[in-house]
């Protein structure tokens, strides 16, 4: 098809010459930059396949399972093959685990026990994990069960704050939570090195400490995974990375066994741990979607960058930069106003396959302090490994944005965004 055909059919769908090419102008600059992303997606994808094959994956493995589940051989298998590509000794991949939020709870409710201190080096952590915790008392809060938190703030540069780190850690200390991704915040995605630097730390600090890392939105991005550089667990969602778009629900705890039979005791039940928990007609999706992730987030990645470097050269201020290593999928743009952060949610939703007539609105959604405005067009409701776009209505006006099953539908939402802002005279091209 030639370039001609698509200019017809991107102005069709309200792209406008001038921000046609300014897009293109700035695409052909990341060629490179698409290359090395590519070459990551390979060995992951190869990674995954070694997995699979290790473990024997069969037709079998699709039937599924009803009830109780008891044998259930695709789920068994699953896990084994989780535990294999992110270096684990067990896995615990369950649709019973509704979502990112109730993986990280599972594992830090399940590790902890009352008297025990909680504590994050890397800041304050997700907005949904502060009612977990009990920041904001919530009920069946870990502070309801006399598990105590403490947070070592980053220092103004986005490093660790190694000696405030160390005095942090007492008698008490039996976990650290390390949020790999940025959250509602304008902070540095942290890398797997310095994941494993921090954790080195800590452990020197007290060898006993489970080391957690909310591995959400990072998994297959770089070669290695936390567990390669010494995590004790890692935790995700499947509607995620690790789904690869396909993953209708779930979430996933890799790491030491007994971590993982901790979790799958406060899972299902003391005796019954993983033993239990059927995969009703979800797993043939699990497994594709584990298959499908590399490829799929490499396109996310690209979309990113892409997203990057259109508004960084724009002026705005963006995290990553346009030219640095990327650590996750996700990219935050600076809007400086709500208006502006309105008008790029409704360009991205206005680019989806799925509810693009519809017009998203800030809103006073459950488990975040500020009203928030969330764009998804999804297959799957509130999979942010497909396009999306969400931000709180707080100052800076940072919007996250994330996702792209295929690098062609990720690079229409970035242009569609930009269409809105442009109409709206809030930039210039």
């Amino acid at each position: 098809m030639s370039k001609d055909v698509a200019r017809e059919l991107y102005c069709e769908l309200g792209i406008s010459e001038k921000v046609l090419d300014y897009g293109r102008e700035i695409e052909q600059k990341l060629k490179d930059r698409f290359q090395q992303m590519d070459e990551t997606a390979e060995y992951n994808q190869l990674k995954v396949i070694k997995a699979m094959q290790a473990h024997k994956v069969s037709a079998e493995c699709f039937m599924g399972s009803s009830g109780y589940g008891y044998n259930d051989l695709g789920r068994d298998t699953l896990e084994e093959v989780y535990a294999s590509c992110f270096q684990g000794e067990a896995a615990l991949v369950r649709p019973q685990i509704t979502c990112g939020t109730h993986a990280l709870a599972l594992a830090l409710m399940s590790n902890l026990r009352p008297g025990d201190e909680l504590l994050s080096p890397v800041g304050k952590p997700y907005d949904t994990l502060e009612e977990v915790i009990g920041i904001r008392p919530s009920m069946g809060s870990l502070a309801e069960y006399g598990v105590t938190y403490r947070q070592v703030d980053l220092l103004p540069d986005g490093s660790f704050d190694y000696e405030r780190i160390r005095q942090a850690i007492h008698e008490k200390t039996r976990l650290v939570t390390i949020q790999r991704s940025k959250g509602y915040q304008t902070r540095p995605t942290l890398s797997v090195r310095q994941i494993g630097e921090l954790i080195s730390f800590v452990k020197n600090s007290k060898p006993d400490l489970i080391c957690m890392v909310d591995n959400c939105y990072g998994e297959f991005v770089e070669a290695q995974e936390p567990l390669e550089v010494g995590a004790d667990m890692i935790v995700g969602s499947l509607i995620k990375n690790p789904g690869g778009g396909l993953a209708p629900i779930g979430g996933y705890i890799v790491g030491r066994q007994e971590c993982i039979d901790n979790a799958s005791y406060r899972l299902t039940s003391p005796g019954l741990g993983k033993e239990v928990g059927a995969s009703l007609g979800v797993i043939q999706s699990f497994y594709q979607g584990l298959f499908q992730a590399p490829t799929v987030v490499a396109s996310a990645l690209k979309s990113a960058v892409f997203a990057a470097n259109i508004y960084e050269n724009l002026g705005f201020s963006v995290i990553p930069n346009g030219s640095e290593s990327r650590h996750d999928i996700i990219q935050a743009v600076t809007l400086k106003s709500p208006e502006a952060l309105i008008a790029f949610c409704r360009g991205i939703q206005e680019a989806a396959p799925v509810d693009s007539h519809v017009t998203p609105e800030p809103w006073a959604m459950p488990g975040y302090d500020d009203e928030v405005i969330m764009a998804a067009g999804a297959f799957v409701q509130g999979s942010s490994i497909e396009l999306s776009a969400d931000g709180p209505l707080r100052e800076p006006y940072a919007v996250y944005f994330q996702g792209g099953l295929t690098w062609y539908h990720g690079k229409l939402g970035i242009l569609m965004s930009l269409q809105k802002l442009y109409e709206a005279g809030l930039v210039k091209l």
